[in-house]
């Protein structure tokens, strides 16, 4: 076993800390990774806090990990010793099912579905059994070390730097991925809803795609950062504003991380146009079936990416020199930057060094 120090939780009401756990060495198809940097997501904070109904305590959080293969099995062909690589939201998955045969692992039908990066799997196995990874819950890459099947293990283009790479294995992937699947291409007219992490990477990404962008945030500070990076910014409560945009719209991406109102950015689509939800998992407002049935209008959702979508965007990112803004904090002040993550605070996303776990010196066992 791998003696690893990291930062969780075992309770819902109480923050993060230092705690020291053991994770299995690397199987045959697996590679050992020294973490170097890890993204801190809004997901990370409704699992923390069990604000979805189905952590799994103990609870380290972290699904945006880029780090350094330290150790290959014995038949791992995809990856080396040395390498600079990224961990996901997902580190295995059925294989079997009709979504994993066709490379869309994220969407796993097996009986556990696909296997979570942490607090996984989503379904506790029967008291008594274990997952593949040696006990009824994973932990996360708010750690030194993950052990991770090759298949799961994604390439780090060199002109990324580890850092800025991290939030693009879930902000980055998660706002990609539905943008390809309803096809948004050059000339596009996108709305982004939101101007959070995931906002400020979809933007990103689909100006990038050729696409003409406009952000629709609630503050007038984020219209100047959506002015930054030379996208259209628009105020949510600007009635007048939204009027105007009533039709013209190709695509609208939801990126807002809470229960939210819909309606006004339906009647932004043009006809058979589609507005996805990607920032909540919870029930929404009531959907204005008038507006959707008028105009054949669609009101969609997206679940992060695929294995192959999150190496897509890795490369995009690369090739288009693009990437999220970030601020480097260290591990200990994980608790502060949840809180602001949640007062909207941060600009935009805040990713952990994972040196700074050094800096502790007494870890609790789980």
């Amino acid at each position: 076993m791998i003696a690893v120090k990291g930062y969780g939780t075992k309770h819902s009401f109480t923050g993060l800390k230092a705690y020291a756990f053991e994770r299995k060495e690397a199987g045959a198809h697996e590679v050992e990774i020294a973490v170097l940097y890890c993204g801190v997501c809004h997901s990370d904070i409704h699992q923390a806090k069990n604000e979805w109904s189905n952590t799994v305590y103990p609870c380290v959080p972290g699904h945006e990990a880029v780090g350094r293969v330290t150790k290959v099995g014995a038949h791992v062909s995809k990856h080396a010793v040395g390498d600079i690589v990224g961990v996901g939201c997902l580190i295995d998955s059925c294989r079997q099912c009709e979504p994993c045969g066709h490379g869309e692992e994220n969407y796993c039908e097996g009986p556990n579905g696909a296997l979570a990066t942490y607090n996984g799997p989503m379904v506790p196995s029967a008291a008594g059994t274990e997952n593949t990874y040696g006990r009824t819950n994973t932990y996360g890459g708010y750690s030194d070390v993950l052990v991770v099947d090759e298949h799961y293990v994604l390439k780090i283009p060199a002109s990324l730097a580890p850092e800025v790479a991290a939030p693009i294995l879930c902000a980055g992937v998660t706002t990609y991925s539905p943008m390809k699947h309803w096809g948004v291409k050059a000339g596009d007219k996108v709305g982004i809803l939101g101007f959070g992490g995931l906002g400020n990477m979809a933007a990103k990404i689909a100006k990038a795609m050729g696409a003409q962008v406009t952000v629709f945030t609630r503050t007038e500070e984020k219209l100047e950062q959506a002015t930054r990076i030379g996208v259209q910014g628009v105020l949510e409560t600007d009635k007048d504003a939204l009027k105007a945009l009533k039709g013209t719209f190709d695509f609208i991406l939801s990126t807002v991380p809470e229960k939210h109102d819909v309606n006004p950015f339906v009647a932004l689509l043009k006809r058979d146009k589609t507005l996805v939800v990607v920032g909540a998992l919870e029930l929404l407002e009531p959907v204005n079936n008038q507006e959707v049935a008028f105009h054949r209008k669609s009101v969609a959702g997206s679940l992060i990416g695929s294995i192959a979508d999150t190496q897509e965007v890795l490369d995009f990112c690369a090739a288009h020199q693009i990437g999220p803004d970030i601020q480097i904090i260290p591990i200990q002040q994980i608790n502060d930057a949840y809180k602001k993550v949640i007062d909207g605070d941060v600009r935009f996303r805040y990713v952990i060094d994972m040196a700074t776990l050094k800096e502790d010196t007494a870890f609790s066992e789980f």
